[in-house]
């Protein structure tokens, strides 16, 4: 099949164009939102190409893949088809609801020709889809490969724009920890959270003592990662990290929230959730200086992670929700 979609979010799509389909990746000349073209910083098969949006009105495309409200719009404008009329689709939720937890009303919840995909069960329950067919389709992750040194005695973190989303992300959580345990934060936007560290030692309390890596390509950023000794996931409000499901698979122990999905994906024997700061900061500091304990809980978190989201099972739910929705 070939199979339209924009790259919104490269982890996800990373692992969505692994599987047997092509897939065609609107590209506009400035690879903004409305066509960013292929991942630069992530590896994609060949399967993967770029497509303009002038010569999509000559694509045959057998389904499309929406992740946005605004991708109805172009596909509309670019080719003068309408998802889920002239032309097969399917909604990818990524996101819990922006809106109030348990009454956000779905942009699609009023129409039944177009399914949505919820990344996650909690995602599932909590966004009103109203009468819009849903489903529910797990992360898969492509495998790493087990890379744990945890030769660095700091907490590995990442985040994109940790200022701009700060209560999401749980980025005062990440600066008070912080302060107790060093930690090696990977992603964009960490001048601005270099400026917010300096605030936090201004205001008098205790240092976060951080070493950021700006936009590190993925491969890199995870051999980067595998030195770090432990996993710090702070999302609050998050459908399931991807980049957490990406640690646990190097084979890093995990600490973090126990809010959202998280708790399906971190088994006590691989890690510890809990809404106690200070719990928090007390294990991160005995696993910091028990390099074996921290191995074998890592250990444990990779096995699980390969088992539950494994990149065989992701696509190949997803090669069957395609074809059933494109029959």
């Amino acid at each position: 099949m070939k199979v339209l979609v924009w790259h919104v979010h490269g982890s996800w799509m990373t692992s969505f164009v692994q599987g047997v389909d092509q897939y065609l990746i609107p590209v506009v000349p400035d690879r903004g939102p409305q066509g960013r073209g292929r991942a630069r910083t992530w590896d994609w098969p060949a399967a993967a190409r770029e497509v303009t949006p002038e010569a999509l009105r000559d694509e045959e495309v057998d389904v499309v893949v929406l992740q946005r409200p605004e991708d109805l719009e172009l596909l509309e404008r670019w080719t003068g088809r309408r998802a889920g009329v002239d032309l097969p689709a399917v909604y990818v939720e990524h996101n819990t609801p922006a809106g109030h937890a348990a009454a956000t009303r779905h942009p699609l919840a009023d129409r039944t020709d177009i399914p949505i995909a919820h990344v996650t069960w909690f995602n599932a329950v909590m966004w009103d889809c109203g009468v819009a067919p849903t489903t529910v389709v797990e992360h898969g992750i492509v495998d790493p490969g087990y890379r744990y040194t945890g030769e660095r005695a700091r907490l590995g973190i990442v985040v994109n724009e940790p200022v701009r989303r700060w209560r999401v992300t749980g980025t005062d959580l990440l600066l008070e920890v912080a302060g107790h345990v060093p930690a090696d934060v990977y992603g964009m936007g960490m001048t601005a959270l270099r400026d917010a560290a300096d605030d936090v030692a201004r205001r008098g309390h205790a240092a976060p003592d951080l070493a950021l890596h700006d936009d590190v390509p993925q491969d890199a950023m995870h051999s980067l990662l595998a030195r770090d000794r432990v996993y710090l996931h702070p999302y609050r409000w998050t459908s399931l990290g991807l980049s957490m499901l990406e640690a646990m698979a190097l084979g890093l122990p995990v600490l973090g929230l126990e809010t959202t999905e998280a708790h399906r994906a971190v088994p006590a024997e691989a890690g510890l959730l809990t809404n106690d700061v200070d719990a928090l900061i007390a294990t991160a500091r005995r696993w910091v200086a028990d390099p074996d304990e921290a191995r074998e809980r890592g250990l444990a978190a990779r096995e699980h992670v390969l088992r539950r989201y494994g990149l065989g099972r992701f696509v190949a739910d997803w090669h069957a929700l395609l074809e059933e929705v494109a029959r």
